[in-house]
């Protein structure tokens, strides 16, 4: 803006002035100011035919040229009006020497184009990498550094797929506005690629500047997205590095910041995180377990384990089968570490029909009595062929298929379209349980219960966890249990690690029990001896809990 020769200004949704050229404060002197109402520099928009034209821009219709009023003694003026992210442009032509207003209008709306983003509005990639290397180079000795924030939307991409490319679009639109409004003077955003964002600070005191403006972000994150009636959670992570300190050109810079920001997501998401030497060595490791990942299956590393499900009062009634990973130099690695990078590379597919495979296989050992919990991967759901793989392996494998019961999430239920209907009706009419796994957090709808064929809803054990002594979760828990009894659905509750919070469950009618107080994960041997030794009448810790009450 401080180098265009255009009369070129932009106004937000208030109608208020938030960038001007130059040019036009020499034009216009005082009433050209930060904040300056646009009535104030141009009152012709208050004229009944002006206003009607600006405001259809101003309201998402096409761009325009106005014609403004004028005395005799002026000369012809007129102005193109095109919308922004945040509200409206404004190039204001003259009739006199140099370009005609056409080229003039034409030069600044190619100019835009060409440095922002079209959906977001905030200056794109292009312009990110000329900024930013600007920013570096007049850095050094004793001026402030410069801070480079690298902002990552958390599971845009499960919204993506599961809403539809134009709720995506629609979320980056939004997101880049809380971006916006979170910025102060010597700080500017831009859209660096998909749901990737940045901001380059100047001027400012480090770290602190770039610490408060991170928080800032973050906490501008915490609150819902409503997007066609549904609330959406999607945070925000954030990676921050400094220059000269981090880096002395762009792409270094970048790096760094890229790696603070996945030790950011490795730490929760949701947070921001400042480059250090050491996230190197993490990010390292990172890499070194997507390759070995890739061959963990054919070398027999991923093994199953196996978790009692129990019906109150104290009969087993079947078991959930656990996912892990034995790597053979850094030992057993969770599932919350190894499942993304499996999603991320494609891996689940594959991963998935092997769980599946094996689950069942299991359960033949097991009396006829007792059934087996599968989790499925939102990836698994969405990849067209599910139900020929359930079908093929029950077939093969020679299971009951109502032995078998499959736990979906929240997450691929947000596209309520006729595939994932008939995908939930044909597992139901092989005979497969279908089972809502963590419910009451994320998305949760009650539509789902109305238009989705469920047999058994988890309790999600966010809400177990204070259960004896949280008023507010005990009226969640009750009013869970007494919506699905209601529905004909099967209740268990997750994540039981008391006696106490096993007490108020069965107290309350809960279906089905499960947790490390009633039994531990086991291996598959480990699971036969535990079900000779416990046959559906016993859970020695269910019968305490029972005396107990």
């Amino acid at each position: 803006m401080a180098n265009t020769t255009e009369l070129l200004s932009f106004y937000n949704r208030d109608f208020r002035l938030t960038h001007y050229a130059a040019r036009l404060k020499g034009m216009y002197g005082g009433l050209v100011a930060q904040g300056a109402a646009i009535w104030d520099i141009y009152p012709s928009f208050l004229d009944s035919r002006c206003r009607d034209e600006f405001l259809r821009v101003f309201q998402g219709g096409s761009p325009a040229s106005i014609n403004l009023p004028r005395s005799p003694a002026e000369s012809p003026r007129s102005v193109f009006v095109f919308g922004t992210a945040n509200g409206v442009g404004i190039i204001e032509s003259r009739a006199h020497g140099g370009r005609s207003a056409a080229e003039e209008r034409e030069h600044v709306v190619l100019l835009h184009q060409a440095t922002h983003d079209v959906l977001t509005g905030l200056q794109n990639r292009r312009r990110f990498g000329e900024r930013l290397q600007q920013a570096l180079a007049v850095i050094g000795g004793p001026k402030p550094k410069a801070a480079l924030l690298q902002i990552d939307l958390d599971d845009f991409k499960a919204v993506n797929d599961t809403l539809g490319h134009g709720a995506g679009d629609t979320l980056l639109q939004l997101a880049a506005g809380r971006i916006r409004d979170a910025l102060q003077d010597g700080e500017s955003a831009y859209r660096y690629a998909g749901d990737e964002f940045a901001v380059i600070q100047l001027g400012k005191e480090q770290p602190a500047e770039a610490e408060r403006l991170a928080g800032s972000l973050v906490d501008a994150f915490k609150e819902p997205f409503v997007i066609n009636g549904i609330s959406l959670f999607v945070g925000s992570s954030i990676g921050i590095a400094f220059g000269p300190e981090h880096g002395t050109d762009g792409e270094q810079l970048m790096k760094a910041a890229d790696i603070a920001l996945y030790a950011a997501k490795t730490d929760g998401r949701g947070c921001a995180r400042t480059f250090n030497r050491s996230m190197l060595l993490l990010l390292e490791q990172r890499e070194n377990l997507r390759r070995s990942l890739r061959t963990a299956l054919e070398r027999g590393e991923l093994y199953l384990e196996y978790q009692p499900l129990i019906r109150p009062p104290s009969s087993v009634i079947g078991f959930e089968a656990l996912l892990r990973w034995r790597h053979p130099e850094v030992g057993i690695i969770p599932p919350s570490v190894f499942i993304p990078i499996a999603e991320a590379d494609g891996l689940m597919d594959e991963i998935g029909r092997w769980v599946l495979e094996q689950a069942c296989r299991q359960a033949l050992t097991w009396p006829s009595s007792l059934t087996v919990a599968v989790n499925l991967s939102p990836a698994q759901f969405l990849s067209g062929s599910l139900t020929d793989t359930v079908a093929q392996i029950v077939d093969a494998v020679g299971i009951r298929a109502d032995r078998l019961e499959l736990e979906i999430t929240e997450t691929v239920l947000l596209e309520k379209t006729i595939d994932n209907i008939d995908t939930l009706n044909t597992l139901n009419v092989l005979g497969i349980r279908i089972s809502l796994d963590d419910f009451g957090t994320y998305y949760s709808s009650l539509s789902y219960l109305k238009n989705f064929p469920f047999d058994t809803l988890k309790i999600d054990q966010y809400f177990i966890t204070d259960l004896e002594t949280d008023l507010k979760s005990q009226t969640i828990v009750r009013s869970i249990i007494n919506l699905a009894h209601g529905l004909g659905i099967s209740v268990t509750a997750e994540g039981v690690e008391t006696s106490a919070q096993a007490r108020w469950l069965i107290k309350e009618n809960c279906d089905c029990l499960q947790g490390n107080f009633l039994g531990r994960p086991l291996g598959a041997e480990a699971t036969s001896d535990f079900v000779r030794r416990s046959p559906p009448k016993g859970g020695r810790a269910m019968e305490e809990s029972n005396r107990a009450l």
